[in-house]
């Protein structure tokens, strides 16, 4: 006997030949998760096992983070040879709850003497004899034993579940532009889950930017890394292009020229990075730069696709998800971002492009991004 951790998953199951290439991403990544525990990792009968971590709810944890996971448990190995052993794990399990319960067996070794049925039975009429505490309602038990037979015999009660979706590495590469608010940390987030490897990029503008909201936001890359599996943080100095948008453009067009700006920015440090699209977490109608309008204005200078994970959530349902992420309470800290700096009393809502490319004309536009791409620091997290 000994205790595992079992993984499950889901949505690989559909990959058909291109499973095995999903799974082994997915034993990967949480080999990935469970390194620092020390935890050994192997994949055997559409399973995934975990054992001999130094800190088991650490791993637990963890892997409820990686995506591709469906459930975690804890598990009981047994050799399937020996039912009776079977049979009293089991009971020593259930004795302690009261109520109703049900087992439900799966047999995925088919030249197992029992099918699924006569295992419900057995083991069910063997605990009940012996948990007198216990009733058997097979519709809507209290209590759930899961008995698996495999290559080993698997028994657990209470599966975690994970985070779902596809693991990362398998969808190609994006980079997000992370600012210090709720919605983008929730924006990569949601890309990730999807199998999406992510780089950040964050727009600071020293001195009207402080270094705790630079603090906040390497907080927030750490936050979102170990579902991840690591990010690259690239902070841009943007003081300059600030001033000089402030100084030269119309003021209504400040916000929106600026926007233009980090998307030429985050473009080119999105090739850099073999990005194949750009992440942001607008939604439509938010603020004045997120109208349909301005939108299409800023997507004007991106050479590559730019998702939108949350163009049409509300704000609440935007801080539901944070908070399920474990973002909300950084991104909540009142530090302020660069997206604050020069608000414009009166943003136009419906930009006008030849006002805007009015604007661009006056700025030496390539030695800024060139200036800004230069000053970066990149962190790797």
């Amino acid at each position: 006997m000994r205790k595992v951790l079992q993984v499950r998953f889901s949505e690989i199951y559909l990959k058909g030949l291109n499973r095995p290439y999903f799974l082994r991403m997915l034993v990967e990544r949480v080999r990935d998760a469970v390194k620092h525990v020390q935890g050994h990792v192997w994949l055997s009968d559409s399973r995934i096992y975990v054992s001999d971590a130094t800190d088991v709810d650490e791993a637990l944890r963890r892997i409820t983070r990686v995506f591709g996971v469906h459930s975690v448990c804890r598990a009981i190995e047994l050799e399937k040879t020996d039912f009776q052993a079977v049979r009293d794990m089991a009971v020593q399990m259930m004795q302690n709850e009261t109520g109703s319960f049900k087992v439900e067996a799966r047999r995925s070794d088919k030249r197992f003497p029992m099918d699924s049925p006569a295992i419900n039975a057995d083991i069910g009429g063997y605990v009940l004899e012996r948990v007198p505490a216990l009733t058997v309602d097979v519709h809507r038990p209290q209590h759930l034993l899961s008995v698996e037979i495999r290559d080993k015999a698997y028994l657990y009660t209470k599966p975690i579940p994970g985070v779902g979706g596809m693991p990362v590495g398998t969808n190609g590469r994006a980079t997000v532009l992370l600012s210090g608010g709720i919605d983008s940390p929730v924006a990569a987030w949601m890309v990730a889950k999807r199998g999406v490897s992510m780089s950040a990029v964050h727009f600071q503008s020293p001195p009207y930017t402080s270094e705790r909201a630079r603090d906040k936001v390497v907080k927030l890359a750490q936050l979102l890394s170990e579902s991840l599996c690591g990010i690259r943080l690239h902070l841009v100095p943007f003081t300059d292009i600030q001033m000089q948008i402030h100084e030269k453009c119309h003021p209504d067009y400040t916000t929106l020229i600026m926007r233009r700006y980090m998307m030429r920015i985050a473009a080119r440090i999105a090739h850099a990075e073999r990005a194949q699209a750009l992440v942001t977490g607008e939604s439509i109608g938010q603020v004045a730069s997120q109208t349909m309008h301005a939108l299409q204005c800023t997507d004007a200078v991106a050479d590559m696709p730019v998702f939108r994970p949350l163009i049409g959530f509300d704000k609440q349902e935007i801080i539901t998800l944070a908070e399920k992420i474990g973002t909300f309470e950084t991104s909540s800290l009142p530090y302020e971002d660069c997206c604050t700096v020069f608000t414009p009393k009166h943003p136009a809502t419906k930009p006008k492009m030849e006002i805007i490319l009015e604007g661009e004309a006056k700025l030496d536009s390539d030695a800024l991004v060139e200036a800004a791409l230069a000053g970066r620091e990149i962190l790797e997290l």
